[in-house]
């Protein structure tokens, strides 16, 4: 888990690239799964939409992990100073 939490932090882009796309994968596939009266155009917005608030709940997080992360640091600054 750590190597995976030290990726991240290194990849913060690409690893929120990934989660927005497959979330619109994940939202158009199950949105096409059983007969939907959506045309494949709206289909496409929907998921879209989907995948842009999942996409700010995670930079969100990411901006408080960042500010959690920095705020840690600082105090081991102040601590070992």
């Amino acid at each position: 888990m750590e190597a995976f939490q030290s990726w991240v932090s290194e990849h913060k882009l690409t690893s929120i690239g990934a989660v927005w796309a497959s979330a619109i994968g994940a939202s158009l596939a199950y949105n096409s799964r059983g007969r939907s009266p959506l045309k494949p155009s709206l289909r496409l917005i929907h998921a879209r939409m989907h995948s842009q608030a999942l996409t700010l709940a995670v930079l969100s997080g990411a901006a408080a992990y960042h500010y959690y992360e920095k705020s840690c640091s600082s105090q081991e600054k102040v601590t070992n100073a």
